[in-house]
């Protein structure tokens, strides 16, 4: 019963974690359930503190969905598994290789980087005021007469930064006069989990021969996650360095603009800042109404001008969300057997956010400490306990969201640092983007938010 929890524990692990993370650092673990107490075992201490810092709170989520309540998790080295057996008495035993690691799990080398499925192209981006600049900078990128050849775009999230790098990937396959162009199109984590992949299998000249001599193109998206991660900001300032030689092209998104990072190396932020940098703002009602309708072309229905208006006024920061709200419209209209009509998206839009206008940061400490159940001055408060924590990094995250405000103007108002803002929203979008179980209360959460 005791292993039979664990194994529920480790089977939502599976299903919430990005599939990289669970081989190379839950699989190797055993688990075992003793009243409100989990005790993980790690092969080894490297694997234990790796686990210990960065997926102890996911693990705490799955536990307690498991265990109830607030489970206790340790998380130990097995330093029985780790121990070189002793020979018995009189019996040869042939030495082990050198390059044998004890007690660390066994690994695959570093991944092929595979052929990329494109999911996007400029013909179906819609450009506005907001994002004509990194539209037309994505789009020279693609040019071969363009003056550099590396480009950093940055948003909040749900704005089209994805769009249009996997855009640029599409636009230089196809424009491609030689078929075997080498693009490399992965998340930060995605090139950080490789990496680690590549030291403890001992193949880190395959790693680099990879990103630094074999590519063509690297389209590299959120880059914020390699703050206050020195050996792989060493590894991709080198990666980037030997692109730019090479004349290969370049583009790096995030949620940040590299002035608004936090411990990352100086010659990497300038790194960022060689190439071309530009921003992606929300969009205007104009330009939400035209991207309800090629939406609407892409799905082949026709939508009525009161109907595109309405999601267009009533869904403003996410455009993610606003495609979502008519893709769902459209579905229900089929299921339903019904024409899209202004009486069904209302009904659509009860289970969306929506705002007549973008709430304010009045608005936004009003709605969590009521979430939270907290008083605005626990909220500013020094507290470290984790309801408090969570609550501000959501305060945060929907600030920077849904206002002009930067991270310095955030962090002043809740008497914080710019750098524990910036920390405190890269968490919340990295709990969401995986959809751990805290990723997805956080999400609930920030769905009821209104004016």
């Amino acid at each position: 019963m005791m292993k039979a929890a664990w194994m529920q524990i480790r089977t939502s692990l599976e299903k919430s974690l990005n599939p990289g993370l669970f081989a190379v650092w839950i699989k190797p673990l055993d688990g075992v359930v003793e009243g409100g107490r989990l005790t993980l075992s790690a092969p080894n201490d490297f694997v234990a503190n790796w686990v210990r810092d960065r997926l102890l709170q996911v693990i705490r989520e799955a536990a307690a969905e498991v265990m109830g309540g607030d489970p206790k998790i340790t998380i130990v080295a097995n330093l029985e598994k780790a121990a070189k057996p002793v020979a018995p008495v009189g019996r040869a035993v042939a030495a082990e290789p050198r390059a044998t690691h004890l007690g660390l799990p066994i690994v695959e080398g570093p991944r092929p980087i595979p052929v990329h499925n494109w999911r996007f192209s400029f013909d179906d981006f819609v450009v506005g005021p907001s994002n004509e600049l990194a539209c037309a900078a994505s789009k020279s990128l693609c040019d071969s007469a363009f003056s550099s050849d590396h480009l950093f775009l940055s948003s909040g999230p749900g704005l089209g930064k994805t769009h249009l790098l996997h855009s640029v990937g599409n636009q230089l396959c196809r424009a491609a006069n030689r078929k075997n162009l080498k693009v490399a199109c992965l998340s930060s984590e995605d090139f950080a989990t490789r990496m680690v992949l590549a030291i403890k299998s001992r193949q880190v000249d395959v790693f680099k021969a990879q990103f630094r001599e074999n590519l063509d193109v690297l389209l590299l998206e959120d880059v914020h996650f390699f703050q206050g991660k020195e050996k792989m900001q060493e590894e991709l300032l080198c990666t980037l360095t030997a692109l730019r030689e090479r004349g290969c092209k370049v583009l790096l998104t995030s949620s940040f603009m590299p002035k608004e990072f936090s411990g990352v190396d100086n010659r990497l932020v300038s790194r960022f800042c060689s190439g071309f940098l530009a921003h992606i703002n929300r969009p205007d009602l104009e330009t939400r109404r035209r991207i309800v309708l090629e939406k609407a072309r892409k799905l082949q229905v026709s939508v009525p001008v009161e109907v595109s208006e309405l999601l267009a006024e009533r869904i403003t920061t996410d455009i993610r969300q606003l495609e979502s709200c008519l893709s769902n419209l459209v579905l229900k209209a089929r299921l339903l057997n019904r024409a899209v009509t202004l009486n069904l998206a209302w009904e659509v839009l009860d289970n969306y956010a929506v705002y007549n206008s973008a709430p304010d940061f009045f608005n936004i400490v009003e709605f969590i400490c009521k979430s939270y159940d907290l008083s605005e001055d626990e909220l500013k408060s020094k507290s470290r306990k984790r309801q408090v924590v969570l609550a501000r990094n959501t305060a945060f995250y929907l600030a920077r969201k849904h206002t002009e405000l930067s991270l310095k103007d955030i962090g002043d108002k809740l008497g914080r640092r710019h750098s524990t803002v910036l920390k405190g929203i890269t968490k919340v979008e990295r709990e969401i983007s995986l959809q751990t179980p805290l990723g997805r209360q956080i999400e609930q959460t920030a769905d009821r938010l209104t004016p």
